[in-house]
């Protein structure tokens, strides 16, 4: 994977209620394209959704990336085994349940309603860059993890502000 490239940049896509439509915003959207590009030349290709490692958020990214973090989750596992002389099989199962979806050449894709349940997303989506995959946030949530840089709940609070939505 010589060709990747990382996931940089951030943005708010806005959840169509009824059917979890949101589009990936643009910066990262390029990433995924040349992340993923489609063998038929077409826009559009296929993002990968799971739940985030540690936050109540989801993790995107494309199908390439899935054997380097299947080696990583491995590699921590080994290192659990090591430690403690057990498995701790929720490492693998997690990232396991990964949901494969299809995005358009505008970004659009079906957020699955479970997803959106345990990521509490509802009606925004914010994105943000974290060179391995995107992460996708409920906005209110973000702003509630003590954890979370400033600089990227400042960047969520001014994407909402700029679409009218109140935090």
């Amino acid at each position: 994977m010589a060709d990747r490239v990382d996931y940089q940049g951030k943005g708010l896509g806005l959840v169509d209620p009824s059917k979890g439509r949101v589009a990936i915003p643009n910066t990262l959207r390029a990433n995924l394209a040349q992340n993923a590009p489609r063998e038929d030349g077409k826009d559009g290709g296929t993002v990968i959704v799971a739940p985030h490692p540690t936050y109540r958020c989801l993790i995107a990214y494309d199908p390439g990336f899935v054997p380097l973090w299947k080696a990583k989750l491995e590699t921590i596992n080994v290192a659990q085994m090591a430690a403690s002389g057990r498995n701790d099989w929720n490492i693998l199962d997690r990232a396991g349940g990964a949901e494969p979806l299809p995005f358009d050449g505008s970004g659009r894709f079906i957020l699955p309603a479970f997803e959106r349940k345990y990521a509490r997303i509802d009606d925004a989506a914010y994105f943000h860059g974290s060179f391995d995959w995107m992460m996708i946030w409920s906005p209110r949530v973000l702003m509630e993890t003590a954890e979370v840089d400033a600089f990227i709940k400042e960047a969520c609070a001014f994407a909402c502000e700029e679409k009218g939505i109140v935090l």
